[in-house]
């Protein structure tokens, strides 16, 4: 059943190259397996994901790759002094402040890729 299999993610980019510079000074990642059709990632507890060429980059309204961690504002700080630029939301239901929303449970924020596709972090408290 796929409720017992493992799961990963698959990110558009429109140009392959400069998102592979970008997860590597940003984020920190390095490929792991270059593919026919893209670059495979591995982040932890053997998790992964892939970047593959497509015109469909950063259309997606809804985030694409969600990070799980220990200490939101922590891995917010240190992604900003990488460059990395955080969206700021402010809706009856959800607002940001210093980058963060809190709610009931759960801290989370968002940012882009190079691609326009966007990415968060949560953390389950």
């Amino acid at each position: 059943m796929l409720a017992d299999c493992r799961v990963h993610t698959t990110i558009p980019a429109a140009d392959l190259a400069r998102a592979a510079r970008w997860y590597e000074e940003k984020l920190g990642f390095r490929p792991v397996q270059q593919l026919p059709g893209g670059m495979m990632y591995k982040a932890a507890n053997d998790s992964r994901f892939v970047l593959y060429p497509s015109p469909n980059a950063g259309k997606a309204p809804q985030t694409v790759m969600g990070f799980t961690a220990a200490n939101v504002e922590e891995e917010v700080r240190v992604l900003k002094e990488r460059g990395v630029v955080f969206e700021e939301y402010d809706y009856p239901t959800l607002k940001t402040v210093e980058s963060v929303a809190t709610r009931e449970g759960v801290k989370s924020a968002w940012f882009k890729d190079s691609e326009g596709n966007i990415l968060g972090i949560v953390q389950f408290t």
